[in-house]
């Protein structure tokens, strides 16, 4: 028994090496040089990649030259072999020059954060940020980070920490009498960012300038150089009275700030909305940003402005899309990259969900027309499943695709012009792919189960399974639930996904009305049903996948999660406790009364309840209540399932004494419960390490219970 489970373990850290281990790309570059006959574009990707001996994630680069005709420089004539990877050590943030390619990169050593130019002979010049003590640790998270250029190459924009040993008016230092005064911070995964400054480096003479005339009720970042590097642009989140976490939460209130070099700021976008990824044009007429509403769901369908910088006049380039209709674009979600303009500055490109897929969108601001740049939805099968943009420079897009059974891969292409279709060119295969089976499910909630404020919204969901199965007549099905609520499990490549179906199970992964991808109605009608509608629908869709697919056993389930997703799975383990045979949950929502006092996200536990959300709100008893009602602690008598729960003990957004509570609950009962515990993770449970050990004891629970 014991050679048996010590092979079975050989077995499932195998597979999670082979599957967690595939490299993914994570930003890109390319610049172009003109020949008398050719153009020659090199292309230039990072690449993150899992290290089990390391426990940490590698960084790398790989470069590319793509050859284009000079005549037709539309057309890719051939792309070269890659040179090697090279190892990409403590760089937290890069950016290159557009004139003289000069490399600009912020390294961590030692402790100390180093600012860095490069050039083509080599390291051109070095400042130690630290040393310098004009401002604290240099912010290079995707929320509040940049590394930005000026025009004339000699000046570079970041954001940093303000000096909290900076003098107060009265000449006393802050770390005499205010050492112990609470600092607030933005919460899960940006914990240790409280007060921003924007920071200008002069190259010539080293000197760092701290600008002034931030408004004091905002926190800048996002920052970049417009109007010929006189004036900085930068999104300012208001933190008075006090912040909210921030992270995965487009909904804060925040504004566009333009602010000169004289410290004089000026206000760009309306009142009470939410802003983010401001975007230049290239030729620095106009600006394009994210604007959604205040409060309500985090995540939501969002509308894309555009400001002419020379007339000062706003527009909406896109609307937020309430109900797409079937094929068409569902509406902005994610992040814009940080290269996202066509050369002529007419055109934008992004990437986005659209139901169960996530597709390349072009939008022409002359004519507000989105045309999708993916493959054809008409040329079924698709190949790729997610399309995912991380550069367009000199009309050159690259980007990252994937599927289920296809790990990410590189393809490039020149933007297309007016009635043309892309001619994709692929710059990196993947290693492998994989013998899975998928497919996608449309799925109808019954009329009893439709909500009479949102009538007619259907949702997804994607089927993965192996597609020899030869131990078994039936497998045996594992139901993922993604969190949020309001995300997104698209068509690419998961590595729990994979590796569960490497080891022989199916998966069903399901996007529960509420996700992103189908309209602002589906993410609305979510609000006030949560522990009931999506409960609900995820049933139905297991229902689904059963009579679609007569390979599945319906006697052996399991539900897994993380979040939400853990919340979901939690509930349904006490709702349906004869249809599942097991459960893993991942920082669960068990209680959301008592979760109430200590998420980073106060706001979302009573807004999801239909609450409306005011800074000076008291708890009710009415709310309260409401928030009992909707969760998984009171189905837990009914649960018969084994339940593993994995808990970050450094978790912001979900207290992991959420999970302790279940915990005891089952416990108390003599129930089967088992719970890991991460004393240094968080909220996403991110760490290499952490994962690793997620999906051997997932497996494991699955193998013994299911």
């Amino acid at each position: 028994m014991e050679a048996d489970t010590q092979m079975d373990l050989g077995q499932i850290n195998g597979v999670y090496g082979e599957v967690g281990g595939l490299p993914t790309p994570v930003a890109a570059h390319v610049s172009e040089e003109q020949l008398p006959e050719l153009r020659i574009y090199t292309v230039s990707a990072e690449w993150s990649q899992r290290d089990p001996v390391r426990g940490s994630r590698l960084h790398f680069s790989q470069q590319w030259t793509v050859i284009a005709d000079s005549n037709n420089h539309k057309s890719i004539k051939t792309v070269l072999p890659p040179g090697p990877c090279v190892h990409v050590c403590a760089e937290l943030l890069t950016a290159l020059s557009p004139i003289r390619g000069l490399r600009a990169l912020i390294r961590e050593t030692c402790g100390h954060q180093l600012l860095e130019i490069w050039d083509h002979y080599g390291l051109r010049k070095c400042l130690n940020l630290t040393a310098l003590d004009k401002h604290g640790r240099v912010y290079d998270d995707a929320q509040f980070g940049c590394l930005s250029w000026s025009d004339c190459e000699n000046r570079l924009l970041y954001v940093a920490e303000k000096n909290k040993f900076m003098e107060t008016n009265d000449g006393e230092s802050l770390c005499g009498k205010d050492r112990r005064v609470y600092c607030e911070d933005w919460g899960e995964g940006l914990s240790n960012k409280s007060v921003a400054v924007i920071c200008v480096v002069n190259l010539q003479n080293g000197h760092i300038n701290v600008l002034q005339g931030v408004p004091p009720d905002v926190s800048p970042g996002q920052a970049l150089w417009a109007c010929s590097s006189q004036s900085v642009i930068f999104v300012g989140w208001y933190h008075e009275p006090f912040r909210l976490g921030l992270k995965f939460c487009s909904n804060r209130r925040s504004a566009l700030f333009k602010l000169d070099m004289d410290g004089n700021c000026e206000c760009l976008s309306g009142d009470n909305v939410s802003v983010s990824c401001p975007r230049l044009s290239p030729d620095g007429s106009t600006l394009i940003y994210r604007q959604g509403r205040v409060f309500g769901p985090h995540s939501q369908c969002l509308s894309l402005q555009q400001l002419d910088l020379r007339s000062g006049k706003t527009s909406t380039l896109l609307d937020v899309v309430d109900r797409p209709q079937a094929g068409e674009f569902a509406g902005v979600y994610e992040a814009l990259p940080s290269s996202c303009w066509s050369e002529d500055s007419q055109r934008v490109v992004f990437s986005s969900p659209r139901r169960n897929w996530k597709d390349l969108f072009m939008v022409d601001r002359r004519s507000s027309k989105v045309t999708s740049l993916s493959d054809s939805l008409s040329a079924l099968p698709r190949l790729y499943g997610s399309w995912k943009l991380l550069t367009i420079q000199n009309d050159l897009m690259v980007v990252c695709c994937s599927s289920p059974n296809i790990p990410p891969t590189l393809l490039v292409g020149f933007l297309p012009l007016a009635g043309e279709a892309v001619t994709w060119r692929t710059l990196q295969p993947p290693i492998r792919t994989f013998d899975f089976h998928w497919t996608v499910l449309d799925v109808t909630p019954p009329p009893e189960e439709d909500n009479t404020h949102y009538s007619g919204l259907d949702f997804g969901a994607i089927l993965v399974k192996p597609s020899r199965y030869l131990h078994e007549a039936k497998i045996p099905l594992v139901v993922y639930i993604h969190g949020g609520p309001h995300s997104q499990f698209p068509v690419e490549w998961n590595c729990t996904t994979a590796g569960l179906a490497k080891l022989g199970f199916a998966v069903l992964m399901v996007n529960y009305r509420g996700s992103t991808g189908f309209g602002q109605d589906s993410i609305l009608s979510l609000i006030s049903h949560i522990g009931s509608q999506d409960v609900k629908d995820v049933q139905r869709a297991v229902l689904t996948a059963l009579q679609t697919d007569n390979t599945l056993d319906p006697k052996r389930l399991a539900v897994i999660g993380g979040s939400h997703g853990g919340f979901l799975s939690c509930h349904l383990v006490g709702q349906y406790p004869e249809f599942y045979r097991a459960c893993a949950a991942r920082n669960p929502v068990i209680n959301a009364a008592t979760l109430l006092g200590t998420s980073d996200i106060v706001d979302w536990r009573y807004s999801s309840m239909g609450f409306q959300y005011s800074y000076d709100q008291i708890p009710t008893a009415e709310a309260l209540a409401a928030m009992l009602e909707k969760s998984p602690i009171i189905h837990a008598a009914q649960i018969k399932a084994p339940v593993l729960l994995m808990l970050g003990g450094r978790d912001k957004r979900v207290s992991p004494h959420q999970g302790l509570e279940l915990y005891k609950a089952l416990k108390s009962r003599a129930l089967p419960v088992r719970l890991l515990w991460f004393p240094d993770d968080g909220h996403s449970l991110s760490r290499v390490d952490t994962q690793a050990d997620c999906f051997l004891n997932t497996v494991l629970w699955m193998q013994q219970h299911v």
